[in-house]
């Protein structure tokens, strides 16, 4: 059995598909990026002459920190995650990403996979992240 959540208060998802699926006891995320519930993006903010300098540093703790938010919805956090893979728009960004990433995980931490994409569904996006998660039973 399977249970689709789509999850008050989070980014509404840029389609028809959920926030994460539970199902046999894992839950797996959808793509989750650095947008926030008002659909403004977390690293992309206007400078005072209209400029929006892209900081992946901080888009990649906002988008670990969306996972955490959405795995509360089904008891878990980011110590039960089993695996991660992460989309970054740029392998140059892969420094800032790591760091971050290092700043949430050890070598104890999930398995991992990072592979660069030519885009994502915004220009401001420059990381996305889908995620298994091990889900206690209720």
């Amino acid at each position: 059995m399977t249970e689709a959540r789509t999850v008050a208060g989070k980014a509404t998802p840029r389609g028809r598909f959920p926030h994460l699926t539970v199902a046999v006891g894992f839950g797996y995320v959808s793509g989750t990026s650095s947008r926030r519930p008002d659909n403004t993006i977390a690293g992309a903010e206007a400078d005072e002459f209209g400029a929006t300098p892209l900081d992946m540093r901080v888009k990649t703790a906002a988008v670990l920190e969306n996972i955490r938010e959405l795995l509360a919805e089904v008891w878990t956090d980011l110590a039960d995650l089993v695996q991660i893979t992460a989309y970054p728009v740029n392998m140059n960004d892969f420094c800032g990403y790591h760091e971050v990433y290092g700043e949430y995980f050890t070598e104890d931490g999930p398995a991992r996979t990072t592979v660069a994409v030519h885009q994502l569904p915004h220009p401001h996006l420059l990381l996305e992240i889908q995620a298994v998660v091990l889900v206690p039973r209720s």
